[in-house]
C-alpha cells in the first residue's frame, strides 16, 4: 500500500516539474459571511433593488393592491374584493426570507391549481418587522403574481382576513 501512494506521488511529481503557478492579484480571498451578515447584506439589497423590479412602483403598507388578468370579469373581481369568494387554501409567508417566499409561493399556486383550489389567501404582513419598516414581501407578492400563469387575479383581503397585509388570490381552474 505504501508504494502504491509514492509511485504516485513520485508520478504526480513527474506531471508537475514543468508546471509554473498563476500569480494573479486581482483574486480577493475572503471568508464566508455569517448567517447575521449575510442576512442584513440580502436585506439591504432587497431594499436597494425593490424599485427596480421591472418598473413596479413600490406599494406602502396600508396601500392596497388590486390585479386583474384582461377578460376576468368586473363583478368577479368586486366578488374577490368582498371576500365572497371560499378561502380554500393559505400561505403565511411571515418571517421568510425574499428567496424562500418566492419559492414557497411558486409551490403553494401550484399545488392549489393541481388541487382544483380557486380562491387562496397568502399573508405577507405589512413590514413592521423588515429592517427598513416597509412592505418588502409586500411589495415582491405584487410583482410575482402577475408573473405566475396560475393567477388570474388578486386583492388585498378585508380587514377581518388581514386587511393591507394579505391577498386573496383567485386561481385558474
Amino acid at each position: 500500500m505504501a508504494e502504491n501512494k509514492d509511485d504516485d506521488l513520485a508520478f504526480f511529481r513527474n506531471a508537475m516539474k514543468n508546471v509554473k503557478p498563476l500569480h494573479n492579484d486581482k483574486i480577493v480571498l475572503t471568508k464566508p459571511l455569517s448567517k447575521k451578515k449575510a442576512y442584513i447584506e440580502e436585506q439591504e439589497n432587497i431594499n436597494k433593488d425593490i424599485l427596480y423590479d421591472h418598473n413596479i412602483r413600490e406599494v406602502e403598507t396600508e396601500e392596497e393592491l388590486l390585479f386583474k388578468r384582461t377578460g376576468i370579469q368586473h363583478y368577479i373581481i368586486n366578488k374577490l374584493r368582498r371576500g365572497q369568494f371560499n378561502i380554500q387554501a393559505e400561505l403565511d409567508l411571515h418571517g421568510m426570507t425574499v428567496l424562500v417566499a418566492q419559492q414557497e409561493v411558486r409551490n403553494f399556486l401550484e399545488k392549489c391549481q393541481y388541487r382544483n383550489i380557486r380562491c387562496a389567501r397568502i399573508i405577507h404582513g405589512k413590514g413592521y418587522g423588515s429592517t427598513a419598516k416597509q412592505p418588502i414581501l409586500k411589495n415582491k407578492l405584487n410583482l410575482w403574481l402577475p408573473q405566475c400563469g396560475e393567477v388570474l387575479a388578486f386583492c388585498s383581503a378585508r380587514p377581518s382576513d388581514g386587511g393591507t397585509g394579505a391577498v386573496y388570490v383567485l386561481i385558474k381552474r
